[in-house]
């Protein structure tokens, strides 16, 4: 085997051949052709070395040296003496260090023949090592030479002196200098390798070896390859920590600046002309002309003259600028301004802005991306700045509350809590104040309990109403107490609801509904303190109250008491009719969470009404088998109000109706309307896809009644209650019917008689014969009833209703003369009166919507009725075909009525409220009257003249209508005629073919004015399901969310993205089975999670039932059982008090059932059925 050894001497490698003659004959001639080379031979070894001697021996003598006549390439003669001159002065310099190299040596020597036996003996190296070796290592330059005079020249020059010469002294022979090593290495012939210190450093290009036969020989490289290894380097996809920075990064704005900008709109961009652009200088630098100023300056080696390099040439730079310009703006003004609250605001909401900024406040490099991305420094400097306004204005509430708002981030509940009680006690005649302290007492679950709740709520109205009296002579009272705490009060009955607690709820309107209409004179000039002491002793008598049986009242029982009390007759007992069969568990096969779920709903169905002892049957407290629906007078005591004005009374007797499931018209205020609300009734269409005219609009508003727990997902229909809840409404009505006269008791009539039509469409829904027919009977005995009243004669919401339910209940012809009795006594009133044009209207559309094959007949029994609507002559029956000439009066009279309803005034006057509803009706019967004699077109037309006459009057800047100081009577005809107008075109598109545009437009528009629209969110929902194309649908959406506050736009949204998804999901399955999953429909499901997530952010979703119990009924739909119950867990932290989410978690957690009972009971949430007793009756 033979070695060959590396060494290395400023960048550049020799080889040096170790071995013997007999080393060399092992190897096979054909692997070691190269070796034949003339510089790898042993002569040539021994030549050179004899050539070392000689001159070496020269050198010694102190001959100058002459050059190799083999060599032609070295310098000529000037060169070799000027070299000679220098060796000669270098000579004096080395003597003084010969001894010292001699001695340095022989140390050398001796430690190489010691270590000659070693594991790594290194005899070159050692050379290389001693102050000689170094020296020839730092200064001269050695390569691999095949000379052989300059290698004997060489070897000449290392013999100088005693042994060596110095590679300097030899200056003509430095370019291909070299030295052999003569002493073998045994190292070589024990490893298989060099020592990796002798071998130079060196990067290998290729893996071949100049020399050899590429097709017959080879080498293979042990170790790692010398070839640089290519890394492959992935694409990287946007999702990564790298590519998110990049993302996260400011762009930089592109603009023109040649250009001043321009206000003008302009519809295309301009492209300028060859003419217009400067030719280019050509100099000799830039001889095309293509190079900028900058560029030849660098050619021409100067730098930017110093105005420039003053200049920001920077677009962040210019941003910074205007950024710093505000800031300073701000602190200048608030400064001067410290009183303005809106302004200290702004300065909040404008730190946003700053921290977006690119690096404004940026000290150091990478602190730009952690001030952007440092959500706590934004807090700190926001409640710096709170701070400071707060000092400036410390009686700002508004500041206080901004400033409790901000610290929810920083403080404990506990220590929030404390500052929210310092802040009521200092402003206890707040209201805005006293709600949101309600809702944050409310939503904290570590400390929420129904009790601590209830009672709050009554601390709450007891402090509003001392105030209200002025028996608080610190703090007056401000405007429009009164209605905020209406609002309250409808607040905590809610609230008792959702908890479960319902008698407690009726017997909070129980008690309202005495102390605000049967007020005893002698007490109505006390503060309401007073009179809330008077009237405990009448709530413990045991007398009836609202809703039972017998009720007369608190005056009348004070009347009596002072006379000597009631004389007690006994009931009949035909009267007493039995109860309905109350058997909890009806099949004990069912699993047990489902046995507990139905008998718990059944019992919350039964068990609305407060219990009380029944004295004929001889019953006292001890008969009631549930403690908890006896309500005492301590739970309700605090919470009893007065309502002085005649609109809130009114409205306390229609909440209530509505609160026991009638339609009556109410929505809750919008203070607390999505804190109620807890079904998704809004999205069910009902008949109004069948019957897009004449739906009966029920408006629920998501807003359960009492007694309905029902799972998510059930059509809402009025079924009606028990027979004593049916009773106790009838026994409501009989009651404060008689305590209104005109238009309020007209509305209470129409909203029962409304009650129980709404009892008629289920019935027809179900398909339910036996049931319908008494039901229809009834309805019809009521309506007769009713009408019989002298007061109802002429009330033609009445008849309306009347002819209605006959229409329903297939009665047509029946219909029609109800309708045409109630039109023959209205007279002639020439569109004068809105109730007969309200009944013709429904009269015509009624007519309009009959089955198909009659559709031309009955148009022409539509037009017979509004022509002879605007007659002057009375109401007669229809006979034939209206003529032509009656059509043209018809449609002049129109036109004179809606000019006369439009010039009566300014809209805005107050004072013309009443001329509004007129005018709905008179525009609601021309546009049906346009459509059925001229055709949509025309019906188009006239909403589209009346909406901008209102519109243009009212607000003709501004975001919309809702949030202009306009009066709502206007704005609510407004959203009427929309409605109209919309359902004219649904109707329309359903008789014949019209595009979808008109709708969608008439829609759009419609709904940026009335977000909160249900309505008309549920049409456009409906039609735009049918587009193949989602873009427009969830761009409209995501405008109107980012500029509304109304919660229905984001509930919406997410019931049109789960529509799409069952469509997809129909698409897939095959017969039912289960999906194939041959469409990616991934992106439904995070869109729509991305959407829940969103609106629980918002302002009102957090706190919203509905929107909770969704978000929990779609991930358990797909299956993640994990995620669902973190959402549940997360849904209690902001709605603890509702029991129907508590429910669902049963429904879908069926494991976890003794867990959330637990919890129910911890929190004091109704459980009517513990589980103790459900395994007693299931042992039965």
């Amino acid at each position: 085997m033979i070695k060959y050894k590396h060494y290395r001497s400023r960048g550049l490698a020799y080889l040096v051949h170790h071995g013997t003659p007999q080393s060399r004959q092992l190897c096979p001639a054909h692997k070691l052709d190269w070796l034949s080379n003339p510089s790898f031979c042993v002569e040539t070894v021994t030549t050179l070395s004899q050539q070392t001697e000689e001159a070496a021996a020269l050198v010694s003598e102190g001959s100058p040296l002459t050059r190799s006549p083999l060599k032609s390439e070295l310098s000529d003669e000037s060169d070799s003496n000027r070299n000679l001159r220098q060796a000669s002065r270098k000579k004096k310099k080395e003597k003084k260090k010969k001894r010292k190299h001699q001695h340095h040596k022989k140390t050398k020597r001796k430690r190489g023949q010691s270590s000659s036996s070693g594991s790594e003996p290194d005899t070159d190296s050692e050379k290389d090592k001693s102050p000689g070796g170094l020296r020839g290592r730092n200064r001269g330059p050695e390569t691999l030479c095949q000379e052989k005079n300059a290698a004997a020249a060489a070897a000449a020059a290392a013999a100088a002196g005693p042994r060596c010469v110095w590679l300097e002294d030899i200056q003509a022979l430095t370019g291909e200098t070299f030295r052999t090593d003569k002493k073998p290495d045994p190292a070589n012939w024990e490893y298989k390798s060099l020592y990796r210190g002798d071998i130079a450093r060196y990067k290998r290009k290729g893996d071949s070896c100049l020399g050899i036969n590429p097709k017959k020989q080879c080498i293979s490289w042990e170790g790692a390859s010398t070839g640089k290894k290519r890394a492959h380097k992935h694409v990287e996809r946007y999702f990564t920590k790298k590519n998110v920075g990049l993302m996260n990064a400011d762009g930089v704005a592109v603009s023109s600046k040649t250009d001043p900008p321009s206000s003008a709109p302009i519809s295309f961009i301009p492209v300028k002309d060859s003419d217009d652009v400067v030719p280019p200088v050509t100099t000799w630098l830039n001889p095309l002309g293509i190079y900028d100023q900058s560029t030849t300056q660098w050619l021409q080696g100067q730098g930017p003259s110093e105005q420039e390099s003053k200049q920001p040439d920077s677009q962040p730079d210019r941003e910074d600028t205007l950024l710093k310009a505000r800031v300073e703006e701000f602190n200048r003004r608030v400064r001067e301004n410290p009183r303005d609250t809106q302004l200290w605001m702004a300065f909040v909401a404008f730190q946003d802005e700053v921290m977006r900024s690119p690096g404004l406040y940026a000290i150091e490099e990478g602190e730009q991306e952690k001030r952007k991305r440092s959500l706590k420094l934004i807090l700190e400097k926001k409640l710096a700045i709170l701070e400071r306004a707060i000092d400036s204005n410390p009686s700002s509430v508004d500041l206080k509350l901004a400033k409790l708002k901000l610290c929810t981030e920083f403080w404990e509940p506990s220590t929030l809590v404390k500052e929210w009680q310092k802040l009521i006690f200092l402003h206890p005649n707040n209201t805005a104040l006293w709600q949101k302290y309600l809702l944050f007492c409310q939503s904290q679950f570590s400390t929420f309990s129904i009790s601590k709740i209830h009672s709050l709520y009554g601390k709450c109205l007891s402090t509003l109403s001392a105030v209200k009296d002025g028996s608080i002579l610190s703090h007056p009272e401000l405007p429009g107490t009164e209605e905020a705490m209406f609002a309250l009060f409808l607040q905590q009955c809610h609230f008792l609801r959702q908890a479960g607690h319902a008698e407690k709820a009726v017997s909070l309107f129980q008690a309202m509904v005495d102390f605000t209409f049967f007020k005893p004179d002698s007490v109505k000039d006390l503060p309401t303190r007073g009179q809330v002491e008077f009237f405990e002793p009448f709530w413990d008598s045991g007398e009836p109250r609202a809703g039972e049986k017998g009720a007369r009242g608190w005056r009348a029982w004070m009347h009596q008491q002072e006379r000597g009390g009631w004389v007690v007759i006994n009931p009949d007992d035909d009267d007493d009719e039995p109860e309905e069969d109350d058997q909890d568990i009806r099949d004990k096969t069912l699993p047990r969470w489902q046995i507990w779920l139905a008998a718990e709903r059944s019992r919350d169905q039964r068990h609305w009404r407060p219990w009380r002892p029944d004295k004929t049957k001889k019953q006292t407290e001890e008969d009631c088998e549930d403690p908890e629906r006896q309500v005492l007078f301590d739970d309700i005591g605090q919470s009893l109000i007065r309502l002085s004005s005649q609109a809130h009374q009114f409205q306390l007797i229609v909440a209530f109706l509505q609160f026991l499931g009638v339609p009556a018209g109410f929505s809750p205020p919008a203070s607390c309307l999505y804190l109620a609300m807890d079904e998704n009734s809004i999205f069910d269409n009902g008949l109004y896809d069948e019957q897009p005219l004449t739906v009966l609009n029920l408006s629920f508003s998501g807003v359960s009644c009492v007694g309905r727990t029902d799972q998510l997902g059930c059509r809402r229909w009025t079924r009606g209650h028990s027979r004593e809840g049916e009773e106790f409404i009838r026994n409501i009505f009989h009651l404060v019917m008689p305590l209104f006269s005109g238009r309020e008791r007209s509305q209470l009539c129409s909203s029962w008689l409304r009650y129980e039509i709404a009892k008629v469409i289920w019935c027809l829904h179900t398909k339910n014969k036996k049931r319908l027919k008494s039901r229809g009977k009834n309805c019809k005995k009521l309506a007769k009833n009713l009408l019989k009243e002298p007061e109802n004669c002429n009330n033609f919401c009445l008849w309306k209703q009347y002819a209605h339910l006959e229409w329903l209940l297939g009665n047509t012809e029946d219909a029609r003369k109800v309708f045409d009795t109630a039109l023959s006594t209205a007279g002639s009133g020439e569109l004068k009166d809105p109730e007969v044009c309200e009944l013709s209207l429904l009269y015509a559309e009624l007519e309009l919507e009959l089955a198909p094959d009659t559709r031309v007949a009955t148009a022409a029994r539509a037009v017979h009725i509004l022509t002879r609507l605007a007659e002057s002559s009375p109401y007669g029956p229809y006979t034939g075909q209206v003529l032509a000439i009656n059509i043209l009066k018809a449609r002049k009279a129109y036109e004179h009525a809606l000019q006369d309803c439009l010039c009566e005034g300014r809209v805005s006057d107050p004072a013309a409220t009443a001329s509004l509803n007129r005018l709905v009706s008179v525009v609601k019967c021309f546009m049906l009257f346009q459509y059925l004699t001229i055709g949509i077109d025309a019906a188009v037309q006239i909403y589209e003249q009346v909406f901008a006459k209102l519109k243009g009057s009212l607000s003709p800047e501004g975001p919309g209508l809702e949030a202009s100081a306009c009066p709502p009577s206007v704005s609510s005809v407004l959203e009427a005629i929309t409605l109209m107008h919309t359902s004219l075109l649904r109707f329309h598109m359903k008789v014949s073919v019209y595009p979808l545009a008109p709708l969608r437009q008439a829609l759009s528009e419609a709904l940026k004015l009335y977000p909160g629209n249900q309505v008309l969110w549920r049409s456009y929902v409906q039609l735009q399901s049918k587009s193949h194309s989602a873009s427009k649908t969830r761009r409209f959406f995501g405008a109107i969310t980012r500029s509304s506050e109304p919660l229905e736009p984001w509930l919406f949204a997410i019931e049109a993205e789960k529509m799409r998804k069952r469509l997809v999901e129909t698409v897939q399955r095959v017969d039912g089975r289960e999906v194939y999953a041959t469409i990616p429909e991934t992106g439904l499901t995070h869109r729509i999670r991305a959407l829940f997530e969103n609106a629980i952010r918002s302002e009102h979703g957090s706190q919203c039932p509905l929107l909770w119990r969704m978000y929990l009924s779609f991930l358990v739909s797909l299956g993640n059982k994990d995620r669902s119950k973190g959402v549940f867990y997360k849904a209690l932290q902001s709605c603890p008090w509702a029991k129907a989410l508590y429910m669902d978690a049963v429904e879908y957690f069926p494991d976890e059932m003794q867990e959330i009972l637990d919890l129910m009971t911890e929190k004091e949430l109704r459980v009517r059925l513990p589980l103790e007793e459900l395994e007693l009756l299931l042992e039965d």
